[in-house]
């Protein structure tokens, strides 16, 4: 049985949010020992390396929406649809091994990709659940 997500927004939550992600990422690695999921959207797998951990567990574990569709990884990397393409951040560190950054979507969440032209591999970046945010003036 899953741990309950925390909902809030404290140091604590974010922080149990952190270790639900990492935990769930061990897991899904040790279910998955290729470490790709094969999308239609690109004919090809996205792969998950060290990358897709490091930067989906800062990210996502900054709001619970994020954190639980985190959870649904596999779903994700498979129905995801391409709506975006492009330039990778240069000034982004994290970034530097990818030569162009994908965005795609699978309902409401946000799939980051990056293209790791060295080895020809998709790599899942990150997984988010923008905000949406309603401004009225």
């Amino acid at each position: 049985m899953e741990k309950e997500i925390p909902k809030g927004s404290t140091r604590e939550d974010i922080k149990a949010r952190k270790k639900i992600i990492g935990d769930f990422y061990a897991r899904w690695n040790a279910e998955n020992p290729q470490k790709r999921v094969f999308n239609a959207s690109l004919n090809d797998y996205i792969y998950v390396k060290f990358h897709s951990l490091n930067e989906t567990r800062g990210h996502a574990s900054g709001t619970y929406e994020s954190t639980k569709a985190v959870l649904n990884l596999s779903k994700i990397l498979k129905k995801a649809v391409l709506v975006e393409e492009k330039p990778k951040k240069k000034e982004d560190n994290n970034q530097r091994l990818f030569s162009k950054i994908l965005v795609m979507r699978y309902r409401h969440v946000k799939l980051t990709v990056g293209y790791q032209v060295s080895k020809g591999h998709y790599v899942q970046y990150c997984i988010t659940v923008p905000s949406v945010r309603m401004h009225k003036k």
